[in-house]
């Protein structure tokens, strides 16, 4: 693929810069059990990883009321914020080192996210990253999510930066699709919570097992 005439780089969060899927997982399982709920699989939680709260839950529950959609969301997140003072998130390898490497060539990197701009900000923050990164987009920043192309567009339109000046790196199918749908170029991460299957079918321009691949 190369990066030629790309300045801009687009890269979702968990799954792909942080290594929060035991996080997610467990706090799943325990909201699920909190509101007596069915259980579900790891592979079924799993998928549901880079959509909005309600909707994970109602892609696992389609039958789910509105009310409940929102308690899951709620529950889930009271939960979330005691694991992770047990279960800091590491970023994953090569993270740290690449985004600095980028940074220091001139590249713009931004985040565009499924989580809530405040989780983010605190993530990067506590990873020590954060002075790398010129926008976070979380999911109370668009009115549209993942695989919408929204938060890609808002972004260029933020930078003033054209589609085709722009990389979108992500590990779910939701992250390729939306980079396709605004016009840019899209490189999936095989490391994180989608098979290079998947990521192939979704229409990647480029897969890498490796975050410091994104160097060559």
């Amino acid at each position: 693929m190369g990066m030629d005439g790309i300045r801009l780089i687009i890269f979702d969060f968990d799954g792909t810069l942080g290594d929060t899927r035991r996080n997610i997982l467990l706090t799943m399982r325990q909201t699920l059990d909190e509101l007596s709920l069915p259980v579900a699989s790891e592979e079924e939680c799993a998928a549901t990883i880079g959509l909005p709260l309600r909707d994970c839950f109602l892609q696992l529950f389609p039958n789910l009321s509105d009310e409940l959609a929102d308690r899951c969301a709620a529950t889930y997140r009271r939960i979330f914020d005691i694991n992770k003072k047990q279960l800091v998130p590491a970023l994953f390898p090569h993270v740290r080192e690449t985004l600095a490497e980028l940074y220091a060539r001139g590249y713009i990197l931004t985040v565009a996210s499924s989580r809530s701009s405040v989780s983010l900000r605190e993530f990067l923050s506590d990873m020590g990253v954060i002075n790398y990164i010129s926008l976070i987009l979380g999911a109370d920043d668009v009115a549209r999510a993942k695989p919408d192309p929204e938060p890609v567009l808002q972004t260029l339109r933020t930078l003033k930066i054209s589609a085709s000046e722009t990389l979108v790196v992500g590990d779910m199918p939701v992250d390729i699709l939306m980079g396709a749908r605004a016009g840019a170029r899209t490189c999936a991460v095989t490391y994180g919570n989608a098979s290079a299957a998947d990521l192939r079918a979704a229409g990647a321009d480029a897969l890498i097992d490796d975050f410091a691949q994104l160097l060559d």
